[in-house]
């Protein structure tokens, strides 16, 4: 079990490319994360949804993800309260304090999938969530030491050397939590070091001395690891470098790529923002993403993308004056773009008769297309497939919403999903939107809406993405996301003690599996 100091120390990241290397051993490996927070969310074959983390874990396996794999999923609505998701589908909303006193009843279907997962794998690799040391959460704890304990599973932690105080962070997690949790952990590793590694060998000694621990690795800080999807918000940044991206005609050379300026306004409950990956690894896009308190700049498209709370985030957006900025964009001849709730704020209205986001039963939408939604208890999780309509451009990824949208703007569909009109154009071509997550992954497709954005002064050309033996044409974004995971698990090899690791993984786990632990 691969446990952190804290958030965002790379626990997800770094058990990919475990599971990468391991796989490439010939192992049949397995990920599992007992209980994920996290609004970027991925669709399973069977129609349940997981944290989109743990689907890139399972591409890093080579197997297709599925509910198992994460069990309990929070997808955060606001301050205090959040949608409880149980194997794929949500069981209900809850408020934080609420949530602590649901978790005895969650283990044991926790522990349902761990088991199930187990008999199936000769490697479960487990992530924890957040910080081991969150001592005032243990006594319900499903997510760290408590499923740890539960299953006997040997904890290897991570510190981020990065964010600084990575000696004391590791030593003082042992030192607060209760002895029988600390014998769990066997080993430690840190990660994100910049510059001379050598520089800190004598700090993983003084860790070792002080936690009796095993030094399983000191790992650099990996740059393709920028092209894995982000499980967080805070993640997300405006480091728009293309120093790996070359245009195809001449080899790169003599031939200037058309760009595109498209902005994205950070919204607080932004969902599956994974979607402009794509863009962001594009070399005719300039993403930029503009967070609260800043206008929005001048741009070819703007984008709203998904959301948690559709109605709550488009508040906040007019809050910020970006309704007047949008105005004034398409008083420019610019192109806006709505994806799943930002596709639902572009309508004429939101309405939320059964309180699904609050109390608030109907807020008037932006008005930009000539549809309205009606926000639905019932979640639409579905894998679909289709082509840009009029373009013959192919688009393929999932749809994840609460809410049906309709209207006379549906009547000019934006794509064609599995031979079905989807989505709405305006009648002025400048605004569109669909509820269809992952529509930039395909080339064709991603090249088709660009197209639409840039109009007659966008040309869309060949690009290659580079490589270390040379260069591939960029067909689809999983290119990019499996060449990071094969470069991340050289990485591990050179940099962690897998041997070690397995050496730990390697316990009886038989006698445990008829054991109660309801």
């Amino acid at each position: 079990m691969i446990q952190g100091t804290g958030s965002g120390v790379g626990k997800s990241t770094l058990l990919a490319g475990l599971a990468r290397a391991f796989t490439r051993r010939g192992l049949k490996v397995l990920p599992f994360k007992p209980q994920n927070m996290s609004n970027n969310a991925a669709v399973t074959a069977d129609g349940g949804e997981i944290g989109r983390a743990q689907a890139l874990q399972a591409l890093a396996c080579g197997v297709q993800p599925e509910v198992d794999m994460n069990p309990v999923l929070l997808k955060p609505q606001g301050e205090t309260g959040a949608q409880l998701v149980v194997h794929g589908h949500v069981l209900e909303t809850v408020e934080a304090r609420q949530y602590q006193s649901r978790k005895d009843r969650l283990m044991p279907e926790v522990l349902k999938s761990f088991w199930k997962l187990a008999a199936q794998a000769d490697l479960v690799l487990v992530e924890g969530a957040g910080s081991a040391s969150e001592v005032n959460l243990r006594i319900t704890d499903i997510a760290n030491m408590g499923f740890a304990q539960a299953v006997q599973a040997p904890v290897v932690l991570v510190g981020d050397i990065d964010r600084g105080g990575v000696i004391a962070s590791l030593v003082g997690t042992q030192v607060v939590i209760a002895p029988e949790d600390a014998a769990l952990i066997k080993g430690f590793i840190v990660n994100k070091m910049r510059g001379d590694t050598s520089l800190f060998y004598d700090g993983m000694e003084v860790i070792c001395g002080h936690t009796g621990w095993a030094a399983l690795g000191l790992v650099p800080d990996l740059p393709a690891v920028r092209y894995l999807p982000a499980e967080d918000a805070s993640d997300l940044n405006t480091d728009q470098s293309r120093e790996d991206i070359h245009t195809e005609e001449g080899g790169g050379e003599g031939y200037t790529v058309p760009r595109l300026r498209v902005v994205v306004p950070l919204l607080p409950l932004i969902a599956n923002f994974d979607d402009l990956d794509p863009l962001r690894a594009e070399p005719a896009v300039d993403l930029i993403m503009v967070r609260p308190g800043t206008r929005l700049p001048e741009c070819d498209l703007v984008i709203l993308p998904g959301s948690k709370g559709s109605l709550s985030d488009l508040m906040v957006f007019r809050s910020e004056g970006w309704e007047h900025d949008l105005q004034d964009h398409l008083a420019r001849g610019g192109h806006v773009m709505g994806i799943c709730g930002g596709y639902q704020m572009l309508g004429h209205h939101i309405a939320d008769p059964k309180g699904v986001e609050g109390d608030v039963e109907t807020v008037a939408g932006l008005g930009l297309l000539d549809v309205e939604t009606v926000l639905t208890e019932s979640k639409h999780l579905v894998e679909k497939k289709g082509i840009v309509s009029g373009m013959q451009a192919s688009v393929s990824g999932y749809e994840m919403h609460l809410g049906e949208t309709d209207g006379a703007g549906c009547r000019r569909p934006l794509l064609e999903l599995d031979g079905q009109p989807e989505g709405a154009v305006s009648a002025s071509g400048q605004v569109y939107g669909t509820y269809l997550h992952g529509i930039f992954g395909s080339r064709d497709g991603r090249m088709a809406l660009l197209s639409r954005a840039g109009g007659a002064d966008f040309t869309p050309g060949g690009f290659w993405y580079e490589q270390e033996d040379g260069f591939q044409k960029i067909a689809h974004h999983d290119m990019i996301v499996e060449d990071a995971l094969n470069s991340l698990a050289d990485h591990l090899e050179h940099f962690i003690d897998l041997d070690a690791l397995l050496d730990l993984a390697s316990y009886p786990v038989t006698a445990l599996q008829n054991r109660n632990f309801s």
